[in-house]
């Protein structure tokens, strides 16, 4: 007798060994707890065992078992006070049962009376308990046979690893309180730490739109090319001239020309300059822009669009930073900082030949994207508000928006931009009955949208099918297949379509179709012959942004 009980004292304390070993391997609980209690079943010869423990909201529930399938284990639920399990957390005292055939407390929500009905099972509860609390429970059931040790020794050693895991239990939950709480000052931290940039005359908190600032803040100071890429409106003069301001130039002068307002000969006129007498109506020697932005900043806008022939002289200058006047032969040299903007694509242009590459590597040193206001919608109610108190300062008015009036303005497509969003402030801020912008203040209210207008204008000329490849059709209304699934077909004017250049992917088809028909969805649907609830999952699916004008 006196060899049996030391040779279970020596296996219990190689098992509370192990089991501390383990839990003293990793923080964490689901994988330590679980293989603490195999170790703890295995070297016992016992059969089950589960930790429960206290949720958030209250309840028990298991957090890993051994002996339990995965069916079982997600069984292991309970109110406090409910069974043994909800017993022994709510009293925080163990609990034995030497038979659970016998014991109407115990619940068999796992099975554990089915699985061996001819034998007897016993079952332990032990609270787990840390800092006065109690976490959770730790279970075990096992058969019960002459060699089987007393239940005394099998609660006791229980109750040492359950004490084990409730210290483990209680020093993962201050590590992981620790580390979140790290986490969450590391990033306010890293949020306030984060530079926010700003632009004379530019208003913009939008992720995009801090990023261009960061752009034009790191290269102000250099005397890089920069090549300014966006929509017509997106405000590129304003950010030209933003660089010149934090460059060390910002004392010099700063020359805005617009290389689409003037024909080849004038624009050359108007860069380089001209002598006495170099053509008809020259009185007098001329400085060109280049000359007159010696030592500061020169900003060609609309670059895109010179012509093949001025695109080589131009590149010349670009190479050698000196010109000659027109009619003379003298070379100028100057110093000027070049910032070049286009909405035009460059790239697509340079593969049809329509623009220089050797021009095209040349300005394209440095380029800043700027985006169109439909992509940095959050920054429109800054603009509304900038453009309505400047409109109120010059009117002596007080008109102020509503936030149904801001709900029209977010939510518009802005073909145009910046630029129509302060002409659409202006306007209706002028015409505004009271002083109070609501959506019914808006013209796109009544259908008289300018913007809306314009996009509806076929810009091909109409030609009857069969008036060669690649021309636009416009068929009449009656003419168009009707809409799989039965869909009538509007009294419209007609709907437009082309019989050839279709874009072959799907989304293009989606995007060529919509912006044919104004950005119509029935309209778009005929014209691809699918029912309008088609074209809108369709739309969805590629995510396509519906404009509204």
């Amino acid at each position: 007798m006196g060899s049996t009980n030391h040779e279970r004292a020596s296996i219990e304390l190689l098992t509370i060994y192990q089991v501390s070993k383990i839990l003293g391997g990793s923080l964490d609980i689901h994988k330590t707890f679980r293989e603490a209690i195999n170790t703890l079943v295995s070297m016992m010869g016992w059969r089950r065992s589960a930790v429960v423990l206290s949720s958030d909201d209250g309840n028990l529930v298991g957090l890993c078992a051994v002996g339990l399938s995965r069916e079982e284990s997600r069984r292991l639920e309970f109110v406090p006070g409910e069974g043994i399990v909800g017993r022994v957390f709510v009293g925080g005292v163990p609990m034995v049962v030497p038979d659970i055939g016998r014991e109407p407390l115990f619940l068999n929500r796992t099975g554990a009376a089915d699985q061996s009905p001819d034998e007897t099972v016993a079952y332990i509860a032990t609270p787990i308990k840390a800092d006065r609390r109690t976490l959770g429970v730790l279970t075990m059931d096992r058969i019960v046979t002459e060699r089987t040790g007393s239940f005394d020794e099998d609660a006791r050693l229980l109750a040492m690893v359950a004490s084990l895991l409730g210290q483990n239990l209680l020093l993962h939950r201050a590590v992981s309180f620790e580390h979140d709480r790290m986490v969450d000052e590391t990033r306010r931290l890293t949020k306030a730490l984060k530079p926010v940039y700003h632009l004379d005359q530019v208003i913009g908190q939008s992720a995009r739109m801090q990023q261009v600032f960061a752009e034009v803040h790191q290269v102000a100071p250099a005397r890089t090319t920069v090549l300014l890429r966006g929509e017509s409106g997106t405000g590129k003069e304003v950010i030209a001239r933003a660089i010149h301001t934090l460059s060390p130039r910002k004392d010099e002068p700063f020359i805005r020309v617009n290389c689409a307002a003037l024909t080849e000969s004038l624009l050359e006129s108007e860069l380089f300059g001209h002598e006495k007498g170099a053509f008809t109506g020259a009185m007098g020697t001329r400085k060109g822009r280049f000359e007159m932005a010696h030592g500061g900043t020169l900003f060609l806008d609309e670059i895109g669009d010179i012509s093949a022939s001025f695109q080589a002289k131009l590149l010349r200058v670009l190479q050698e930073r000196e010109f000659e006047r027109v009619g003379g032969s003298q070379p100028i040299r100057v110093d000027v900082r070049l910032v070049l903007a286009t909405n035009r694509n460059l790239e697509k242009m340079v593969a049809a030949g329509e623009f220089r590459a050797d021009l095209y590597y040349r300005i394209n040193v440095v380029s800043v994207f700027l985006p169109p206001l439909r992509e940095r919608r959050e920054d429109i109610p800054l603009m509304v508000e900038y453009f309505l108190n400047r409109f109120n300062r010059e009117n002596q008015r007080q008109v102020r928006v509503t936030p149904q009036a801001l709900r029209v303005l977010t939510s518009c497509y802005w073909p145009g931009n910046v630029r129509e969003l302060e002409n659409c402030v202006e306007r209706t801020a002028t015409m505004a009955m009271s002083e109070a912008l609501t959506d019914l203040s808006f013209p796109c209210h009544d259908n008289r949208c300018l913007t809306q207008v314009l996009h509806h204008i076929e810009r091909e000329d109409a030609v009857r099918p069969g008036a060669g490849p690649g021309r636009p059709v416009r068929i009449p209304i009656e003419e168009v297949p009707m809409a799989r699934g039965g869909d009538a077909v509007a009294a419209d004017a007609e709907a437009v379509a082309v019989v050839s250049d279709k874009p072959d992917g799907e989304r293009e088809r989606l995007i060529w179709a919509m912006e044919r028909c104004g950005w119509v969805q029935a309209k778009a649907a005929r014209l691809l012959n699918i029912t309008p609830r088609q074209m809108g999952y369709a739309l969805q699916k590629h995510r396509i942004e519906v404009r509204k004008f």
